[in-house]
């Protein structure tokens, strides 16, 4: 009690209940983990601050009675959609819901959106087609072997965008795209290259599925801008991120898996806690097979960053098993937050990348530096090129010893 108030935790439970009253005078039994989970969260404050909004007020109230199903079907179809979108973290973290690909839904959702408002019939069709049979296969795929980024669909978002702009430039051309000619994607791409670039995946589908002919598309131009560093800077950014204790210990760990080890911001995001083994000697990460060991003093930095999660102000992230966790339960960090992060402390990280993944192609053949840090054989090989490597003749495979 707080002088004659409750505390602000027994308010939340009390708040809880009569939100999540199934009707019989008691929280709807399904909905249990969720309080339980809400209860145990610091800060209950916020949480009744969260509470006041009447849109969590009526969705709770819809989730307890029945009036919403508690399915990610019955949730997809409510709105605001960021509301949804936290509760459904919540419930998902919470074990109410079975997990599933927050990025992938919130695609589907814009999707289903964009689709609706196509006024033309054979565009809406050959978009929805699109999006179905080509970049909901790849995005499923995708999430199966971890989650997605946000960059992933923000860039199928752009495939589906300038495709609809493709069908619509072309129909004011007279055309359809059956009818599609070479002048025609000549046209096209002759303004704006860059900004129509998306488009291809969807010329490129039409053609393979015969929903046009087989035309020339302009070839990829490579951005020159993102030239990597050269080695002896990239090693002095390495030094000043393992050694200057003043840097934040997140950076500092970070920094140190772009430098040595090639990672993209995108994929560092997706590790967890379980992919990190410590046998008390050696510490090594899960970044590919064999697992990559960490010399020192990385070993003693994963270390401590793995004991100060304890310390993170939400309970959320000190539970969570993603080893960069997000503020959103359940969600690892932002990858655009990370970079942040790191070119706070003066690390590019695709120039360092860069940087880092050519330098390692040269010290071991390709198809060994892709397995071990999860690359594709092709693009190490390409690297390799690139570097003017000499491993170019080592073939990829199992080059174990046979005994």
């Amino acid at each position: 009690m707080l002088g004659r108030r409750l505390c602000e935790r027994c308010t939340l439970a009390d708040t809880l209940g009569r939100l999540l009253d199934d009707g019989t005078g008691r929280v709807a039994p399904s909905l249990q983990p969720l309080v339980t989970a809400l209860l145990e969260m610091d800060r209950p404050k916020s949480r009744l601050i969260w509470l006041r909004n009447p849109n969590v007020v009526r969705l709770l109230r819809d989730l307890a009675t029945g009036t919403v199903p508690l399915t990610h079907d019955g949730l997809h179809q409510e709105t605001p959609w960021r509301t949804v979108v936290h509760l459904r973290d919540l419930l998902m973290d919470s074990g109410v819901l079975p997990r599933v690909d927050r990025q992938l839904m919130l695609y589907q959702r814009w999707l289903t959106e964009r689709l609706a408002a196509i006024e033309d019939p054979d565009h809406r069709r050959h978009l929805q087609h699109f999006a179905t049979w080509h970049q909901m296969r790849r995005l499923r795929s995708k999430a199966e072997k971890g989650l997605l980024g946000r960059s992933q669909t923000n860039q199928t978002k752009q495939e589906i965008t300038q495709a609809g702009a493709f069908l619509t430039w072309l129909a004011d051309r007279g055309r359809t795209i059956e009818h599609c000619q070479q002048a025609d994607l000549d046209a096209w791409h002759t303004e704006k290259l860059a900004t129509r670039r998306p488009a291809q995946t969807f010329l490129r589908w039409c053609m393979k599925t015969s929903r046009m002919s087989r035309l020339t598309l302009p070839p990829q131009v490579i951005n020159q801008d993102q030239a990597p560093l050269h080695q002896h800077r990239r090693l002095a950014i390495l030094r000043r991120a393992l050694n200057d204790d003043s840097l934040p210990l997140r950076a500092r760990v970070a920094a140190a898996l772009v430098l040595l080890y090639a990672q993209p911001v995108t994929r560092i995001v997706r590790l967890t806690v379980d992919d990190v083994l410590d046998d008390g000697a050696t510490v090594a990460v899960r970044l590919g097979d064999p697992p990559s060991p960490l010399p020192e003093p990385v070993a003693d930095l994963m270390r401590a960053y793995i004991q100060s999660r304890q310390h993170l102000p939400y309970a959320s992230s000190r539970s969570s098993q993603w080893l960069f966790p997000g503020r959103q339960p359940g969600q690892p960090m932002n990858p655009v937050s990370l970079q942040v992060h790191l070119r706070e402390i003066g690390v590019p990280p695709q120039r360092g990348r860069t940087s880092t993944i050519r330098q390692l192609v040269l010290q071991a053949p390709a198809p060994v530096i892709a397995k071990a840090l999860g690359y594709h054989d092709k693009t190490a090989t390409r690297l390799v090129t690139e570097a003017g490597g000499t491993w170019s003749r080592y073939a990829p495979g199992n080059h174990e010893r046979r005994r």
